[in-house]
């Protein structure tokens, strides 16, 4: 009996997984598992949570969607919780594993993760395989290697456009033979050491983590709202469910696929209309391959100050207080205010919210911009690693922005994304009673 444990991580679906369609065919039985690594749940150097509520909430009802649709398969999933190179060598000798599969990772501390656990398989003789699921366009099929990868952006993305394809998508498998796996027995939010606090009503959308969620999230904003038809000219919006895709969340927990949504795209274009629009939303997929190939390529360097310009740049002395303010919303720059409200309120900001308080923090403050980044990490429903650091090295100048320093003028930003105040209203009249 050839048993293969396939080790789930942010490739929380069933369509377009290429680790598990390929542990189905070359095992007779799999046995899918999902670590709550304890690393995850730690203070970081920074002095936030690594995992905030609001991310640990949507990481909870997508792993038990997971586990319902493979139930509806046959199969199931097993929770482990602690560190993945204790807990998966146990569950490969539990079911005499001949090989564990597992998305591959690029980022610094997940590939660490990843190299420890396989040095204790290479321990059990239990082979473990690796493969890329994250991406718009597979990493092999790049007009350049990870190391040749250019640093502008928009030189990776005609150059990629032009001579790259992007790869059918994986079918959901029909069915999953497994021996009999338990009841699921997923911890709660007091468990991972975090407290449970509700979304504010007036948050733009009431994130549900899950493959099920996601996928009709996809159909929500492409057929029935048809919203991507006006994408490009409403994405810099601050208000309501549809001014952008909502994509990320899901996204950033594999929920859902960029290349599902780049097909189901193309079903929409064909039904209705190809347009500017719809090409933004594949460019903005594009960007954030990107940053995932920029991880691949420089690594532990975009956690670092100097960035991967290793560029010296001058910070304030960290002060707690000013770094406080900016967290509460409670700079008095009114705009950066408001969105920092609905963050710490809502776990999500909008793009726009982002690029600004994050230009306030680096240029106004003069702060070490990581503490954004990590605060970020924390707070985000929708983090994702490598466009969480990417941007924010960006946007503090030691990233791959050529132009060096982003100053947003956050008053002329008001006035052009914020004309009449409704956004500023929404957020601060409660504070101000």
């Amino acid at each position: 009996m050839r048993r293969s444990i396939v080790w789930f991580k942010t490739d929380l679906r069933l369509h377009d997984n290429e680790t598990l369609v390929k542990a189905i065919a070359k095992s007779d039985e799999i046995i899918p598992v999902y670590c709550f690594d304890e690393a995850q749940f730690e203070v970081t150097n920074y002095g936030f949570q690594k995992t905030g509520s609001f991310r640990a909430q949507f990481l909870l009802e997508s792993v038990a969607d997971l586990d319902k649709n493979l139930r509806e398969l046959g199969s199931g999933l097993i929770i482990l919780k602690g560190k993945p190179e204790i807990e998966i060598p146990k569950i490969v000798q539990q079911y005499q594993a001949y090989k564990v599969f597992a998305k591959r990772e690029v980022a610094y501390e997940e590939k660490q993760t990843e190299a420890l656990v396989q040095a204790e398989l290479f321990k059990l003789r239990c082979e473990f395989e690796t493969l890329s699921t994250s991406t718009l366009y597979h990493a092999e099929d790049l007009p350049f290697s990870i190391k040749d990868i250019p640093d502008v952006f928009t030189n990776f993305r005609k150059k990629t456009e032009k001579d790259a394809v992007i790869r059918t998508v994986f079918q959901k498998p029909l069915r999953i033979k497994s021996p009999k796996i338990h009841e699921i027995n997923l911890p709660g939010l007091s468990d991972l050491g975090l407290d449970k606090i509700a979304i504010d009503s007036k948050a733009v959308l009431q994130f549900k983590g899950g493959e099920t969620e996601g996928l009709q999230r996809v159909h929500h904003y492409f057929f029935e709202t048809k919203s991507v038809a006006n994408y490009k000219q409403t994405r810099n919006g601050m208000i309501g469910a549809n001014y952008s895709s909502k994509f990320s969340a899901w996204l950033a927990l594999g929920c859902l696929s960029p290349r599902e949504i780049y097909f189901e795209l193309k079903k929409y274009e064909e039904q209705y209309e190809a347009n500017e629009s719809t090409y933004w939303l594949v460019f903005e997929l594009l960007w954030r391959d990107y940053f995932r190939f920029m991880m691949k390529k420089y690594h532990a360097k975009f956690f670092q100050l100097a960035g991967i310009q290793n560029k010296g740049i001058t910070v304030n002395k960290h002060n707690i207080q000013v770094l406080q303010s900016w967290i509460d919303g409670a700079t008095g720059v009114d705009f950066v205010d408001a969105n920092m409200i609905e963050l710490k309120s809502t776990g999500f900001m909008s793009n726009r919210g982002r690029q600004n308080v994050a230009s306030y923090l680096c240029n106004d403050l003069k702060l070490d911009w990581r503490y954004g980044a990590a605060y970020f990490e924390q707070q985000l429903i929708d983090y994702d690693v490598c466009s969480n650091w990417g941007n924010w090295a960006y946007l503090a100048g030691v990233g791959n922005d050529p132009r060096g320093n982003r100053y947003f003028n956050i008053e002329k930003q008001a006035q052009d994304y914020d004309k009449n105040k409704g956004y500023r209203n929404l957020w601060l009249s409660p504070f101000e009673n």
